[in-house]
């Protein structure tokens, strides 16, 4: 039974699991290392709380429960009496494995043990503690509170109780919990990434500018934002390394080739918003280029990203990765999809997507367009 929580590691994430957890009545203990970012975390979660009580959304007195219900650590034995732990602390796998087996030595042996990895091998991370079967992957979306999905991973090695209480947990916070199997990207991250990688490639290749190709996806598709944009407001450094993560993880298929385009801002420091340029420019009296509207160029973009996100979607069913429901749950959820994509992709016409990526895989020879199989049994059958 899981009575007491322990998030690692007080950036963004960690503070918005904790803030989750102490308002659904958790005992939470807050570990970071570093003093500033502890006194960072307590101000933000202070603010947070009394802005939501000015907008109505919880009464004082529940806002008050919440924040004393979360308790602040700077050393890592503050976390001992822990049923879970959920590591949120940097991308790297052996800081991670190094950070689980100093765990194993402070918690008792039921304690379930967590990483909010968002593409490292949660078997990895497992094979470095004595008792991996109580490892697992929570993967919580940024920011924590407001987005509704928690892609559960199972290590090879994660025992099936593990499983059970980690779902029937996220059940209880009103958070959506697909299971996705331990491959590279799980689910959100693998399935979006023709989002970004067809749309460069049509950059590239000068068939549309990067506004105009935000304009179709948006205009057409019904994207909250078109990937240009978006990529800037993620941060170039950010995306562009899991993209080169699963690439690299998934021996380098073509589905997954990084863009020159966005390596080369990387390279110069135009990560995006944060930076004030990415693709776009952000400083004050600036120009940005205004998107050709030309209908037929739109719909014809749109088109060609959907296939390949609906053929990404339909080849994580056909690998076993996820089931179809969890699948649009992922990506409606997690990425706030319009719809999801094998939905969507019946909608448009399973024959039109396979006729459209053929087309694309005959004129390049690339294995990047290659049909998923699923697809094609879904237009045989």
């Amino acid at each position: 039974m899981i009575n007491q929580i322990a998030v690692i590691g007080a950036g963004a994430m960690g503070t918005g699991i904790a803030q989750v957890f102490a308002s659904f009545g958790y005992e939470t203990i807050l570990y970071d290392l570093n003093q500033d970012s502890l006194v960072k975390s307590r101000n933000k979660l202070q603010d947070v709380f009394n802005m939501l009580v000015q907008k109505g959304k919880i009464t004082d007195s529940e806002a008050k429960s919440s924040f004393s219900r979360i308790h602040f650590a700077s050393s890592l034995a503050g976390v001992k009496n822990a049923d879970l732990v959920i590591e949120a602390i940097i991308e790297k796998l052996e800081v991670k494995q190094s950070l689980f087996k100093e765990l194993e030595g402070l918690v008792s042996e039921s304690c379930i043990l967590a990483s909010n990895t968002s593409s490292l091998s949660v078997t990895s991370i497992a094979s470095a503690c004595n008792r991996p079967g109580r490892v697992i992957g929570l993967h919580f979306f940024n920011p924590v509170p407001l987005m509704k999905l928690v892609e559960i991973i199972p290590a090879v090695q994660t025992h099936t109780a593990t499983i059970e209480t980690c779902k029937k947990l996220v059940d209880g916070i009103m958070k959506y919990g697909v299971l996705a199997k331990d491959t590279p990207g799980f689910i959100v991250n693998k399935v979006a990434r023709p989002f970004y990688s067809e749309s460069f490639r049509i950059y590239e290749e000068g068939i549309a500018d990067f506004a105009t190709i935000d304009w179709a996806l948006t205009e057409f598709g019904g994207f909250k934002m078109g990937p240009f944009t978006l990529t800037d407001f993620i941060g170039h450094d950010v995306n562009y390394t899991v993209t080169e993560s699963v690439w690299t993880a998934f021996y380098f298929d073509p589905r997954y080739t990084p863009a020159f385009c966005q390596k080369k801002l990387v390279e110069a420091g135009y990560l995006g918003k944060k930076a004030g340029k990415g693709f776009y420019d952000y400083s004050e009296n600036s120009q940005n280029p205004s998107p050709l509207q030309d209908e037929n160029l739109g719909k014809s973009i749109f088109h060609r990203v959907h296939a390949m996100l609906v053929n990404e979607a339909a080849d994580t069913i056909h690998r076993g990765i996820c089931t179809l429901e969890d699948v649009e749950t992922a990506m409606t959820k997690g990425v706030n999809y319009p719809k999801g994509l094998m939905n969507w992709g019946e909608e448009l016409g399973y024959d039109y997507i396979v006729e459209l990526l053929d087309g694309l895989y005959d004129y390049y020879h690339e294995a990047r367009y290659r049909v998923s199989p699923y697809l094609r049994n879904k237009i045989n059958s």
